[in-house]
C-alpha cells in the first residue's frame, strides 16, 4: 500500500501540532533531525519496511501514537 510513510508522518506533524504550525514546523525539524525527511515522501512512495519502522520508533521518542 504505496503512501503509508506518508500518512505516518503526516500523523505525527498533525497530532503533536494540534493545528499550531509553530509547533507543525517544529515537528518537521525533529523529523529531520531524527535522519527523516517528511519532504522526501508522498502518496505515491513505496513503502520501505525499515523506514516505517524507523518512523514508528520516532514517533513513540516523540510521545505521539500511530
Amino acid at each position: 500500500m504505496a503512501g503509508q510513510i506518508k500518512r505516518m508522518l503526516d500523523q505525527i506533524v498533525e497530532k503533536r501540532a494540534k493545528g499550531n504550525t509553530l509547533i507543525a514546523n517544529l515537528t518537521t525539524t525533529k523529523l529531520m533531525l531524527k535522519g527523516i525527511n517528511p519532504e522526501k515522501y508522498n502518496a505515491s512512495s513505496p513503502d520501505d519496511p525499515a523506514v516505517i519502522s524507523r518512523v514508528r520508533t520516532v514517533a513513540k521518542e516523540l510521545g505521539v501514537s500511530i
